[in-house]
């Protein structure tokens, strides 16, 4: 059991935070410098930093909203003013634009009593129209070639655009991941590391590294990536990624590599809502409750993917698998190894 004097604390102290935060020159100063220390550590000075997290959403996407540098590029971060810093506070950090989510174990009738004490007073904020964040459909494909000063061994990373979020053909390119991306009995991580040997591991997923394919609500990518070794082509890798997504295409998908796909899903998902700090719940509780005014949603994650039949992988396939609904990023190392 949660102590009930440290859960009122918490739930007092995010109140309070939202209720009025202080925001002076001093302190936006000091957390612009923190930010700018962050990008040049995690981005500028790291070999293939940003690749592909940062990039690929900037070269995939054409909606501004979509597409800038949402770390923040250093003069950015330096424009902005206190007036800036505070408008943004009053307008979005305000309960009608907000969720609270509460996982532990503690007695729901005496959170619920703190929560209307603490945030129950506590006025909303206008809010401005909702920026239209849809992406036209892409119908050729996108290269791209970035020099990194610090690498020393060439990387890809593939990009396609996902189904809209809660479609049938969304939960399908979920299964999709698990089966082409996700573990090492996934068909590029066989194809690419065992068989072939071009390097000794591929990543990515729905989200790469912002989040996971549940926690945002707009236009996402299914990302993979690779650093390979210096004497393999790029476009080897790239005739690897379209043989495997071909075979699937062209042969199906059968109940048993279905069957597995599902395990792998109910796993990671698991993993996700169980772990001891019991943010993976909350956040899905959350998110759900803020984007789908539904947070049972949680409930029936499962029963979703087991609507999934092989020929709507099939067809989500051809739909949003094809070439050219992809952007590839490739990068050039110049640092000598």
């Amino acid at each position: 059991m949660v102590p009930a004097h440290k859960l009122e604390t918490i739930l007092w102290a995010e109140a309070d935070r939202m209720r009025g935060l202080a925001i002076t020159q001093s302190n936006l100063t000091n957390q612009q410098e923190v930010v700018k220390s962050e990008v040049r550590v995690n981005v500028l000075n790291q070999p293939y930093g940003g690749f592909p997290w940062l990039m690929m959403p900037q070269k995939a996407n054409k909606n501004w909203n979509n597409a800038h540098n949402f770390y923040g590029d250093l003069k950015d971060l330096d424009a902005a003013t206190l007036t800036d810093t505070k408008d943004f506070f009053k307008t979005y950090y305000a309960p009608n634009n907000a969720v609270l989510a509460v996982v532990g174990d503690f007695e729901p009738a005496e959170a619920k009593a703190w929560v209307e004490k603490y945030y129950g007073n506590i006025p909303s904020a206008p809010q401005p129209p909702k920026p239209d964040l849809a992406e036209p459909r892409q119908e050729q494909e996108q290269r791209f070639v970035e020099d990194d000063k610090l690498a020393t061994k060439p990387a890809l990373a593939f990009a396609y655009h996902m189904p809209e979020r809660n479609t049938p053909e969304y939960y399908a390119l979920i299964m999709l991941d698990q089966i082409l991306l996700q573990g090492n009995d996934s068909r590029l991580y066989q194809a690419l590391v065992q068989k072939r040997g071009y390097s000794d591991g591929v990543s990515g997923g729905i989200n790469s590294d912002l989040g996971n394919q549940f926690n945002y609500n707009g236009p996402m990518l299914w990302m993979g990536s690779l650093v390979y070794d210096p004497t393999v082509r790029a476009d080897s890798v790239v005739r690897v990624l379209d043989q495997e997504i071909d075979r699937l295409a062209r042969t199906g998908i059968d109940q048993a590599t279905m069957d597995l796909a599902m395990v792998k899903i109910r796993s990671a998902f698991y993993d996700q809502v169980s772990g001891s700090d019991n943010f993976g719940r909350a956040d899905l509780l959350a998110a759900f409750a803020l984007f789908d005014n539904d947070p049972g949603r949680i409930n029936r994650l499962e029963s979703e993917f087991r609507k999934v039949t092989p020929a709507l992988m099939q067809a989500t396939i051809r739909e949003y698998l094809r070439p050219s609904n992809r952007t590839i990023i490739t990068i050039n190392p110049l640092a000598k190894s």
